[in-house]
């Protein structure tokens, strides 16, 4: 069956088992009437997002808001409890992975505003360059859509593959290669997992903040993507179409662009990771979508 075809009806599902979970979990909320004062947050469990959202969060309740945030880890809950009004935002995904589910499951969502830009690449735990890669070797990539091609457009820059085409990275999979002369194999693997499966593996790719949780940098990187590589995956809050512009959607926009989380990010890792603030999602969704 092809990968595409299947992985979407698979996500569908997935959604619908999701909604079950949440409600089975207790996780379900109510966002409430758009002009009341409590906000509710859906977020993963990890530090870029954790982190900035325990900071907007003190700094709402100074305003006078109530902030529930609740952590999770599964990537497919938090869009359909937004979409089910059980949540006001969730902020767990790139504008890539939110458009490519948006699609997939047919949701009423739209990226409110970007928080940070989440670049990766190539690592490796047994060889210290591409050039090391043997043939043959297996390398792991994110199983997702949005995701897939990412190490595929790395390994074409190096000049190790040939892709055809003129495709947009979010659009890229292993059936545009056209070229692989050093026989690579693919393994695919899904997003969260691509940190345990790197010793099993000659190479995979690690979004930057999958690298740090086991001790890797961008400089242990085997390959990197520049920023103008990483637009498409600048990480979101998500929200229905107009939250953005309520009372509401601008307090928590304005508390997660405070001055306190920029200096949170200006120290996590170095700052490696882009705050692209003055962006507008919804001027880039063209450009992702191409």
């Amino acid at each position: 069956m092809e990968r595409r075809t299947f992985l979407n009806g698979a996500l569908g599902l997935g959604a619908l088992a999701g909604l079950g979970a949440l409600t089975g979990c207790g996780l379900v909320g109510s966002a409430g009437a758009a002009d009341d004062k409590t906000i509710r947050l859906i977020v993963t469990e990890s530090a870029p997002y954790q982190e900035p959202t325990k900071i907007a969060q003190k700094i709402l309740e100074g305003q006078g808001w109530t902030v529930e945030a609740k952590y999770v880890t599964d990537i497919v809950q938090p869009n359909i409890a937004v979409a089910n009004g059980e949540f006001d935002a969730n902020y767990f995904q790139h504008g890539a992975y939110l458009q490519q589910f948006i699609q997939d499951n047919d949701l009423d969502l739209e990226a409110a505003f970007y928080e940070y830009g989440s670049p990766g690449g190539i690592y490796s735990n047994r060889h210290a360059s591409l050039e090391d890669l043997p043939d043959g070797a297996k390398i792991a990539l994110p199983v997702d859509p949005s995701n897939n091609g990412r190490a595929l457009a790395l390994l074409a820059k190096a000049g190790l593959l040939e892709l055809a085409g003129d495709k947009s990275v979010i659009h890229l999979s292993q059936k545009d290669i056209v070229a692989n002369p050093r026989g690579f194999e693919f393994v695919e693997v899904d997003q969260q997992s691509l940190s345990k499966t790197l010793p099993d593996v000659d190479a995979g790719f690690l979004f930057v903040r999958l690298g740090a949780e086991i001790g890797l940098t961008p400089d242990d990187a085997l390959a990197f993507e520049e920023d103008a590589d990483s637009l498409p995956y600048v990480c979101v809050v998500a929200a229905k179409p107009g939250f953005a512009e309520t009372e509401k959607g601008q307090a928590l926009k304005a508390a997660y662009h405070s001055d306190e989380v920029k200096e949170w990010f200006a120290g996590y890792l170095g700052g490696v990771l882009p705050t692209p603030w003055d962006r507008d999602p919804a001027a880039d969704l063209k450009e992702w979508s191409a």
